[in-house]
Formats: C-alpha cells, sequence, structure tokens
C-alpha cells in the first residue's frame, strides 16, 4: 500500500513540473515578443540612402568617334590577259593623268591577224563596189550583191575584236591619281592574279567613321562634321555625302562618308581622325549622375522612389560626361532616383532619402 501511494506522487510531480515549464516559455515570448501597442508582429526597418532629384537642364549633343582618312578614289591595277610585258611606264609615288598608258603587253600576234583582215577587208569592199554596178545593170543578183555586203561586214566584226583583244594589251590610268609600288618589272609574264601597282586619287580626300545606332537618325547627307588629325590641332571641315543602307548587326553602329573640304599636308591616306559630331543643344535633358545608372544585359535601369517603395526603372541613355548622363527616356522631370546602396535595394523595397542632391 505504501508503495503505490509513494508512485502516484512522483507521477503528480513530473506532471506538475511540466506544466510550470510551459507557463513559463509563454511567458518569456510575450516579453520578448517586440511591436508597437502591445503588437506581436515585427516590422522592416526602411534603408537609408541618397537621392536625386531629376530635373531639366541645357545641354550640347556633342559625339567624339574614331575615323579614318581615305583616298577620293583608288583601286589595283591588274592585267585582263596573260602576257609578256614590253613596255613598262611606272615610276613609284609619280602622280599620273587619267588615259596614261602604264603596262604593254606584247600583241605582235594580234596585230599580224588585225593587218590580214584589213587587206582582206579591202578586197572584199572593191568587190563589192564592182557588183553594185553590175547590180545596176541588172548584170547580177540582188542576193550576190548582198553575200558580198555581209562578207565586208564580218570582216569588221572580226577586226574589231582584234582591236578589242590588243586594247587588253594595254593597262591605263583609270584616273589621275599617284601611283603606289610596283610588283613586276619589264620582260615579265603577268597574269590576271598579278597585282602590277595600287593608284590613289590624292587631290580630294574622304573621311569614313560610324556613329552608334542611337545617334543613326541624326546624321543626314550634307551636313558638316569637323575632325583633327594626330599631330595638330587644327579643326578640318567635311561634308557627309553617304551613310550605309543600314546599321551593322555585329557592332550596331552606322557607316558614315563624308568628302574633305580642306586641303593639308599632314591630311594623308589611311591617317587616324577626332570625328567631332554636334548635333546642337537640348533645353530639356534630363541629366542623372553615371552611378545611378545599374547596366544589364541588354537593358539599363535606375532605381526611383515612389511613396517610399524602390522602383526599377528601364532607361534609355543619351550623351555623357565625367559625371552625368543623359537619360532620353524611363523617367520623368521630378522624379526621385536612388544614387546609393544600389547593389543591396530590390524592387518594392522601403526607402528612407536621408540626403537629397
Amino acid at each position: 500500500m505504501r508503495l503505490f501511494i509513494s508512485r502516484n506522487g512522483l507521477v503528480f510531480f513530473l506532471i506538475s513540473l511540466l506544466s510550470l515549464s510551459a507557463c513559463t516559455s509563454k511567458t518569456d515570448k510575450k516579453i520578448a515578443a517586440p511591436g508597437p501597442a502591445g503588437s506581436g508582429k515585427g516590422q522592416s526597418m526602411p534603408m537609408k540612402v541618397e537621392g536625386f532629384l531629376v530635373k531639366t537642364k541645357t545641354v550640347s549633343e556633342k559625339l567624339e568617334v574614331p575615323g579614318s582618312i581615305i583616298p577620293f578614289e583608288a583601286t589595283e591595277l591588274r592585267t585582263e590577259v596573260s602576257g609578256r610585258v614590253t613596255q613598262l611606264n611606272i615610276h613609284e609615288g609619280q602622280s599620273v593623268s587619267k588615259g596614261t598608258l602604264l603596262v604593254k603587253l606584247y600583241d605582235a600576234d594580234l596585230q599580224a591577224q588585225l593587218n590580214k583582215l584589213k587587206v582582206q577587208l579591202e578586197i572584199y569592199q572593191q568587190t563589192a563596189a564592182r557588183q553594185a554596178e553590175l547590180l545596176k545593170i541588172e548584170g547580177i543578183s540582188k542576193q550576190e550583191y548582198d553575200l558580198s555586203v555581209l562578207q565586208v561586214n564580218n570582216i569588221k566584226a572580226d577586226m574589231e575584236l582584234i582591236a578589242t583583244s590588243i586594247q587588253k594589251t594595254e593597262i591605263r590610268a583609270p584616273f589621275s591619281g599617284k601611283l603606289g609600288l610596283r610588283n613586276i618589272s619589264l620582260g615579265a609574264y603577268i597574269t590576271p592574279l598579278t597585282l602590277i601597282t595600287n593608284i590613289r586619287q590624292e587631290d580630294q580626300l574622304k573621311l569614313e567613321f560610324t556613329v552608334p545606332e542611337k545617334y543613326s537618325s541624326k546624321i543626314k547627307t550634307g551636313d558638316i562634321v569637323n575632325f583633327m588629325v594626330e599631330g595638330s590641332e587644327k579643326l578640318n571641315p567635311a561634308k557627309i555625302i553617304a551613310t550605309e543602307e543600314a546599321v551593322t548587326e555585329e557592332t550596331r553602329s552606322l557607316k558614315v562618308r563624308a568628302v574633305v573640304t580642306t586641303k593639308s599636308p599632314q591630311l594623308i591616306p589611311g591617317a587616324f581622325a577626332k570625328v567631332t559630331l554636334d548635333f546642337g543643344q537640348d533645353k530639356n535633358a534630363l541629366m542623372v549622375p553615371t552611378q545611378a545608372v545599374i547596366p544589364q544585359a541588354r537593358y539599363k535601369k535606375v532605381i526611383v522612389s515612389r511613396n517610399g517603395n524602390a522602383v526599377f526603372e528601364t532607361v534609355t541613355t543619351g550623351v555623357r560626361d565625367s559625371s552625368f548622363v543623359q537619360i532620353i527616356s524611363g523617367i520623368h522631370a521630378g522624379d526621385t532616383i536612388v544614387i546609393t546602396g544600389l547593389l543591396s535595394i530590390k524592387p518594392d523595397s522601403k526607402l528612407e532619402i536621408t540626403k537629397l542632391n
């Protein structure tokens, strides 16, 4: 009987101890739970950041791009037919006029064929003349006379073919220009694959450069651009004459070509040029600090603070300088954008602007 009471007492003691531990745990949780006005739910603190108030300002839209000076015309001189060089009038670096004979190939066989055809033509013409007189007195038929005239015309056609072949043995300057280095010598046997020399028209030059895709709509034929070359601070004008028909997919840029309207000893083909494009002034440009723009794979974004929340806006950028970049679309004047802590902010995060620039 005494053993049974002891066991019941032990069980009652353990149950009481567990109940007391549970009550103590609940009381501790109530004491530890923060929140205003006895609330049991916690609230996240807003992130403190600096902001920038977007305003309109007047900026000069200028763009500097690299370019190259190229000759107005340039080509490689090659022969149309194979043959041995019998005459060579190429003086390296010399200026020549259009039509100047530069190279003559062996053509004695062609000249012999042409002389033979001349003799035959003379005979056929005499025959045709006699038959024309006979035709008047009906001494021959009209058909016989027509055959003689046909023979005369065939000889003339053959002579024209030979004359064309002889012309192909002569390489003449296609335009007035300056010759480059020659790659052949007198007596050499050359083929259409042989590069004889180069010729460039240097009395007038062209300027070639590319502009980013977003500026392609601002390039107009007839506009004047200025450029400088290495070793000179002088601005040289050039007039845009044409652009490529489409934007290059690989570089997303537009090729532009202009004619240089000035002459200078420093302007030589192949020289590097720094081209300055002036698109005028924009009185309503939206300029924001460069660090506010977040570059991504395909887009650029800025974080706008609206009603204390972070809103990510996709923007299109324009001209820039060392500190600011123009925003063409995506935000408006009066918006407050975030300029600090950008990597820590997520969409719809709570923000507190501590300083407004």
